[in-house]
């Protein structure tokens, strides 16, 4: 029988084979990214900003309970048959993107693709730190991140330029349906488990198992708990510049193709910026680096309420783009690196539980606020929860790893 050999470079067949379904998974979110809220006002004359969003408010939710019983369930059925059951939900959503009669099939579909995403991506995620090790981590997080956003912002330009030269219907959609075949099929014949991966590293951890793990990972053990609430407001951001940042962009005189280059730079960078960022986590302190990844994401915020030129809005989204590679990365491999191998799943789902919530109360929070006062206010809402989230952070948070290093450190 061979012996089951942990790390990135004992394991990278099946690793980069789960960056591509990674990035197939991805795509599925960005199918959405760019002109979902359009339709929503063209074709179905929705005007409330909180009826537009209804679609990430059920998206949100809808992923946030999927990761939850992703992290219960990975032990018990096995990390393959999660992700081949996520892509069976996944494969409908772009015939119903494509076809919906009314704004309720939409925001069905987003109910499917809430869970394609909760059990397919969270299963790529477990499966490459079972592969890779403690060592790797950071990198191998990094790299699965890269995938995915960088497929988010590719395919969200990708739609939104084939929206402004053929229509907001039928055509942006082709590309899901190449996207879901692809995940699906991939996933059943190309992926296999890694429960022997898991085996291995459980008989050599030294982590001490938790009691009470759901509110450990939720509130009351520090790193935990503080990587929770970052997860759940960096979301809460990110679904305001998903729903709200196209029609505030609008308001600014800015057209479809302006719009698709503005927001569809955020995920690309955040891509992009994760293949350095998830590597500096193997060797910084983790701390430091989701500390200054929110502050930063508050900074850019600032800079799209204000600025008026598309450079400078292409800037700040570029800056927003690189804070959230910051902290998107290093929430996972600090959630592992806190957890013993046995809890690690359910441990990562329970974080990423309140994480994808933050799609919903955003989507929820912002538009209201923007229903009630407006989208400039609902802008200054988010920016002052970023601030606060970052605060808790440098409060409560401690470096822990050895061999981690500070990372501009001046408190």
């Amino acid at each position: 029988m061979t012996k089951v050999q942990l790390g990135l470079k004992n394991n990278w067949q099946q690793f980069f084979l789960l960056v591509i379904i990674n990035a197939f998974v991805g795509g599925m979110v960005g199918l959405e990214r760019s002109i979902l809220p359009s339709i929503a006002e063209v074709e179905f004359g929705m005007a409330a900003k909180t009826a537009i969003l209804s679609f990430i408010i059920v998206f949100g939710i809808t992923k946030a309970a999927a990761n939850f019983f992703m992290g219960k369930m990975a032990n018990k059925i096995g990390r393959k048959r999660l992700l081949i059951l996520g892509w069976v939900f996944g494969l409908p959503v772009p015939f119903i993107l494509m076809y919906a009669p009314s704004w309720n099939w939409i925001v069905f579909a987003n109910v499917l693709l809430g869970i394609n995403q909760g059990l397919a991506w969270s299963s790529t995620v477990i499966m490459k730190i079972d592969l890779v090790g403690q060592k790797d981590r950071g990198l191998a997080m990094g790299i699965n991140e890269f995938a995915g956003y960088l497929s988010v912002g590719i395919v969200a330009f990708l739609t939104s330029w084939i929206a402004d030269n053929y229509g907001l219907r039928p055509y942006p959609f082709y590309i899901g349906i190449g996207l879901a075949i692809a995940g699906f099929l991939g996933s059943v014949f190309l992926i296999r488990d890694t429960h022997s991966h898991l085996a291995s590293e459980q008989k050599e951890s030294k982590l001490e198992i938790l009691k009470n793990l759901f509110w450990q990972t939720s509130i009351l053990h520090p790193n935990l708990g503080s990587i929770s609430q970052a997860g759940l407001i960096n979301n809460l951001n990110d679904g305001m510049v998903w729903g709200l940042l196209p029609l505030f962009l609008i308001t600014k005189n800015f057209g479809l193709d302006d719009i698709g280059i503005v927001v569809g730079v955020y995920p690309a960078v955040w891509g992009l910026g994760q293949l350095v960022t998830g590597k500096m986590g193997d060797h910084f302190c983790k701390k430091d680096l989701l500390f200054w990844g929110m502050f930063l994401q508050a900074i850019a915020l600032v800079g799209i309420l204000f600025f008026q030129n598309f450079n400078l809005l292409i800037l700040a989204s570029a800056l927003l783009g690189w804070g959230t590679a910051m902290v998107y990365p290093n929430f996972i491999s600090a959630i592992a690196d806190s957890t013993h191998p046995s809890q690690r799943a359910e441990s990562i789902g329970v974080f990423r539980m309140w994480r994808d919530l933050g799609y919903a109360i955003g989507a929820l929070l912002t538009g209201i606020i923007a229903d009630f006062f407006g989208m400039q206010e609902a802008l200054i809402v988010i920016i002052l929860l970023t601030v606060f989230s970052s605060i808790v952070i440098q409060i409560r948070m401690s470096c822990g790893m050895e061999g981690e290093r500070r990372l501009f450190n001046f408190f």
